[in-house]
């Protein structure tokens, strides 16, 4: 079995690893004066779109260790995530018992979730460096379209294709702004700790823009709203600068580069 093939046991196993780390880094702001003490994780851009979610059924996809999923049920959602790292799931149902939530946890790849959860939704939810780990965006938005309920909306925000072109550096472009091929690496470190020895192979795919609209409307979805921002909440790049609260930028390429875009779909 090629590596291609072999994607999810390579990356579930990366993403076990980058969870111990995540949990007591700065970055995830776990500690007792952060989430754990009811500080949202959620930002400004996916909760303008998502609107007011209270009584609403939200499933969320790619939850990692479930800050987000929890997020939602402390605003009044009944929240389930879905993650394929066994590490992040029992820490999200460790979390969740803790902090008194009814969110419930799938652990599953998300193109076997079909499997093992037969329900629909008022709202899926994605975001930030969620399809970069998937090979197939027509599967994808296949199971997207799935779990929503008719009228149902598809929230969703990414960092944009065009800075997966670039090297870690954001000197050069290195990689094609296109679905080429699987990309293989050694992910030396994480972003949420950028001390923490990983080392350790990664498989990833660049999916344009193209690609992942064109999938969602040709799994049956309207694309109602479609942004770019020149931003992101987090400083998970290198050379990046806070020149606005909770705006980060790429340094010298300051309101020149996309790095987010989002959008809502809705299934007619």
């Amino acid at each position: 079995m090629n590596n291609e093939l072999n994607y999810i046991e390579i990356n579930r196993a990366l993403w076990d690893a980058k969870t111990k780390h995540h949990i007591s880094s700065a970055f995830y702001n776990m500690d007792n004066d952060g989430f754990i003490n009811g500080a949202t994780s959620l930002n400004e851009i996916e909760l303008g779109l998502l609107g007011d979610v209270k009584d609403k059924t939200i499933l969320h996809l790619q939850c990692h260790f479930g800050q987000d999923t929890l997020s939602l049920s402390r605003l009044g959602a009944k929240a389930t995530g879905v993650d394929f790292s066994e590490e992040a799931i029992g820490k999200a149902q460790e979390l969740n018992k803790q902090l008194g939530l009814d969110a419930e946890f799938i652990c599953t790849d998300i193109y076997e979730l079909p499997q093992k959860l037969d329900a629909q939704f008022d709202i899926v939810y994605a975001s930030y460096g969620t399809i970069g780990w998937l090979p197939d965006m027509q599967q994808w938005a296949q199971i997207v379209a799935r779990y929503l309920k008719p009228g149902g909306k598809f929230v969703f925000v990414e960092f944009h294709p065009v800075v997966w072109m670039f090297n870690y550096d954001f000197t050069g472009v290195e990689y094609s702004y296109f679905n080429k091929e699987a990309i293989v690496e050694t992910a030396a470190t994480t972003y949420a700790d950028r001390k923490a020895e990983i080392n350790m192979q990664e498989i990833g795919w660049n999916h344009d823009l193209a690609e992942v609209l064109q999938s969602l409307m040709n799994a049956g979805l309207r694309i109602d709203i479609f942004n770019e921002h020149d931003h992101s909440p987090y400083n998970c790049f290198r050379n990046m600068i806070e020149d606005e609260p909770k705006r980060y930028r790429i340094k010298g390429l300051e309101g020149k580069l996309p790095l987010l875009y989002s959008l809502v779909a809705v299934r007619a």
